[in-house]
């Protein structure tokens, strides 16, 4: 597979709230976007040792881009998981109050076999694969980061969804004593648990990742452990973490997002440079690790793969 490179814009810090997302990005134009720009480059001193998750049996690789992968640290230290609050480096800082071990995932709605599977249920059958995808925030950050994981759609054909399912949902985690943003109530952070949805064939197309791991091992709290989608021609905010259940069913779900800010976040959320956020451009992207900008490519660089999908539709109307 052969995928251009990406382009490269400032980092914005977008709080959950919409009154503070306004005024983060107010004041970053008057004057913030230099600390903006340099903060991803730093480490976060504040993790202390580094953690490592478990070396995971990798048995084949696919490389999507050429461009060079982000650092292990950036990827595991630089993250947007609101769940552990709204700063890059409160996920690291955060996350070892979590307990990903044991899991389960309940799968319910249109599908022949409904039920609770533990994560054991749902590795056992699955080859594990590494996949280095480009990734893109809706903030203006990318990242290339070599997840490890499965097709989503060989999970989803096990559950055998039936004629009825137009759309998968997935809701992630609600553990409030373990997870620091979910505690939070003044500033109000999302309503949780967060949700996030996928029409079934944007599903069950074959660049979309039930992911378990990053760099060869297993996630790390802050990177979504111990399951969650990556779906890369998409903003990352639609690649759910921490996933407890998925449903399929009838009709469009209502995002987490979409629930909190409809004018910026609609349900597709597919990488376009030519819909902006209403407080910033989408026309340009920074690599974490990189000082210049770069252009925004269309489905992150993967339109050859997925252009199809939306065939016919307006992709500014259907953002």
């Amino acid at each position: 597979m052969i995928i251009r490179q990406a382009a490269d814009v400032r980092s914005s810090e977008i709080t959950p709230q919409r009154s503070l997302l306004r005024r983060r990005q107010v004041l970053e134009l008057f004057g913030m976007a230099t600390a903006s720009i340099l903060a991803p480059l730093q480490r976060v001193e504040a993790a202390a040792a580094p953690v490592r998750g478990t070396r995971l049996r990798v048995t084949s690789r696919m490389v999507t881009t050429t461009d060079a992968p982000t650092s292990y640290e950036d990827v595991t230290q630089f993250n947007n998981f609101y769940e552990f609050g709204i700063e890059k480096d409160d996920p690291a800082r955060h996350a070892s109050e979590f307990k990903p071990v044991p899991w389960s995932v309940t799968v319910d709605g249109e599908c022949a076999r409904p039920g609770t599977y533990t994560l054991e249920d749902i590795l056992r059958p699955h080859p594990l694969e590494e996949r280095i995808y480009r990734m893109r925030c809706v903030e203006g950050w990318s990242m290339v980061i070599p997840w490890v994981g499965f097709p989503l759609r060989d999970l989803v054909n096990r559950f055998e969804p039936n004629g009825n399912a137009r759309f998968v949902e997935f809701t992630s985690v609600l553990r409030p004593q373990e997870m620091v943003g979910q505690r939070q109530r003044f500033p109000p952070m999302l309503p949780w648990p967060y949700k996030e949805g996928l029409r079934l064939d944007e599903a069950m197309h074959p660049l979309t990742l039930a992911t378990v791991g990053v760099y060869g091992e297993s996630l790390l709290n802050q990177n979504g452990a111990p399951i969650r989608v990556v779906v890369p021609w998409k903003y990352g905010f639609k690649s759910a973490k921490s996933i407890v259940k998925i449903s399929f069913v009838r009709k469009q779900p209502l995002t987490t997002w979409q629930q909190n800010w409809p004018e910026a976040y609609g349900f597709y959320c597919n990488v376009n440079p030519s819909v902006g956020h209403p407080t910033h451009t989408q026309a340009q992207e920074r690599r974490i690790g990189d000082f210049l900008r770069r252009q925004t490519l269309m489905f992150n660089g993967y339109g050859d793969q997925v252009a199809s999908l939306y065939s016919g539709m307006d992709l500014r109307r259907d953002y």
